[in-house]
């Protein structure tokens, strides 16, 4: 048996037999936070916010979102963002099917939300009618700011484990609408000082 160190100087070296101990379903829940992979659904101009997203200047890749998935099998959230029409519906439904458990929704922007300013025949007036929505990301279009924080608010219920206990009860989404947060990206001038 070694005797401790001197671990504020030594770190984790300071300690000969360290052991980390955790419950094996925080580890899961954490896991599953930290490496969810998106299947883009974009339908409208939100998709544009959406891509902006998950470019170079925003980079979703720090929350293991680096990849959009086009397979729904390799995918564990899905963004809807833009109007879902009534024909489109169905193949919404069928992807969100296709997703492995668990799965959770991203409702992006008032279209996908609410139906928008689209309040007719054609255009389903939120997409909670056809698969349950656990983050709304409200705007039009919402800045790739609100996206981040619409993931940010998913993963968070995610690790709590509050959104399974809910929708084991329920069956339904979580339901939580996020505040929009205003674009605040600064141009960037080539060749100044």
């Amino acid at each position: 048996m070694g005797v401790v160190g001197d671990v504020l100087s030594d770190g984790l070296g300071g300690l000969s037999h360290n052991v980390i101990t955790g419950r094996i379903e925080d580890l899961v829940k954490w896991a599953r936070s930290r490496s969810s992979w998106p299947a883009s659904f974009g339908l409208a101009c939100c998709a544009i916010e959406m891509m902006a997203t998950g470019a170079a200047h925003y980079d979703i890749s720090r929350f293991g979102m680096e990849v959009f998935r086009a397979s729904p099998r390799q995918a564990d959230i899905m963004i809807v963002a833009g109007r879902v029409s009534q024909k489109m519906a169905p193949v919404l439904r069928q992807v969100y099917d296709q997703m492995m458990e668990p799965k959770w929704v991203i409702s992006m922007g008032v279209c996908a939300s609410s139906g928008g300013m689209f309040n007719n025949y054609a255009i389903v007036q939120g997409v909670d009618q056809i698969v349950p929505v656990d983050v709304y990301a409200p705007g039009c279009p919402p800045t790739p700011e609100t996206l981040i924080h619409a993931i940010e608010t998913l993963h968070g219920l995610i690790e709590s484990g509050e959104i399974m206990r809910r929708r084991e009860v329920t069956g339904a989404g979580a339901d939580v609408h996020v505040e929009e947060i205003p674009a605040t990206s600064v141009p960037v001038l080539l060749g100044s000082s």
